[in-house]
């Protein structure tokens, strides 16, 4: 971890299963015709289409934002490098199974790309796994060009910024949310956020897990060009138009992280990154067909929030 930066540690809080799917299934149903959310088993992430390194969400889940957008734009700061391994530790939890949308680093890579980390950190003796994937612009074609990282590269490192959901791995009981056909104008993130926002006002609640966009296509972006922006990125209007966006296909692979109130540490409340086995993928925004589009997820409310190297000079631009 860069400098050993400072870690900030903050409880949350974590309502029974049983009543957040009651209360996420009743704000879904304001933006979807068709809901269901209830407890379930955590089905095996390691088979397909996941693949994930772990086999489930489980076991002292708790989640962190490290970096953040200011150490990106307006200028970027190539020297914010951390490692998945070294996160692991700082959040209390060596071994763990990390998931969650990110940056890579610039250091490892010599590029800018969008990050999807899926890594079972390394522990007494045992190597990490790194099943994560990456999008950048492909520069023969300006199309997205998704990678496994582990083909290209040996590390579990990132860059600049991340939100990342942590835990032990195991199976275990979580929330299953299934969406079908939106009749709303969120995203599936942003009204799951927002429905705990407006029912737990004060308290903080924040989720972590992964789902499938079973059908229908979704809105991307991949941060470009390959290198970063020479000129200050200052507006929402400036960052949007140095993006690039796509429109991808189902199905897809999404990791995410989402917190209903920041609870005074900086925090992105929502990030998520996602990818697919057909080569598309980057940072989620929502789905593009309201009218065919399947959600399918799995999450859990995290017990804490562990904010990592937090900008000590930050702004509001480019957190969507």
């Amino acid at each position: 971890m860069a400098n050993t930066p400072q870690t900030e540690k903050y409880q949350l809080h974590v309502p029974h299963l049983d009543e957040l799917c009651q209360v996420l299934e009743s704000g879904l149903n304001k933006n979807f015709a068709d809901v269901k959310v209830s407890v379930t088993d955590c089905p095996d992430l390691t088979l397909e289409p996941f693949g994930f390194p772990a086999k489930g969400l489980c076991g002292n889940p708790r989640i962190t934002d490290v970096g953040g957008v200011p150490y990106l734009i307006p200028l970027v700061h190539l020297d914010k490098v951390y490692s998945m391994n070294a996160v692991s530790k700082e959040v209390d939890l060596p071994g763990a199974f990390i998931l969650g949308a990110g940056a890579v680093s610039f250091r490892t890579a010599g590029i800018n790309g969008e990050l999807m980390p899926l890594v079972l950190t390394e522990a007494d003796g045992r190597p990490a796994v790194n099943g994560s994937y990456f999008s950048s612009i492909n520069p023969v074609d300006g199309k997205c060009l998704q990678e496994r990282y582990s083909d290209r590269f040996e590390d579990c490192d990132f860059g600049l910024l991340a939100n990342l959901y942590a835990c032990e791995g195991k199976p275990g009981k979580v929330i299953e949310v299934k969406a079908c056909r939106r009749t709303g104008e969120d995203s599936l993130v942003a009204c799951m956020r927002q429905t705990m926002a407006a029912h737990y006002g004060e308290k903080s609640v924040a989720l972590g897990g992964t789902f499938l966009l079973q059908k229908g296509k979704a809105k991307i972006h991949i941060m470009v060009p390959r290198e970063f922006s020479a000129c200050p990125l200052n507006t929402n209007e400036e960052v949007n138009n140095w993006l690039k966006h796509f429109e991808v296909s189902a199905p897809l692979i999404f990791q995410t992280v989402m917190v209903s109130r920041d609870p005074g540490l900086d925090l992105r409340v929502e990030h998520t990154h996602g990818f697919s086995h057909h080569g598309e993928g980057g940072h989620y925004y929502t789905d593009t067909t309201p009218n065919t589009v399947e959600y399918l997820g799995y999450f859990l409310p995290a017990e804490f929030v562990y904010r990592i190297d937090r900008p000590t000079e930050t702004h509001a631009v480019g957190r969507d």
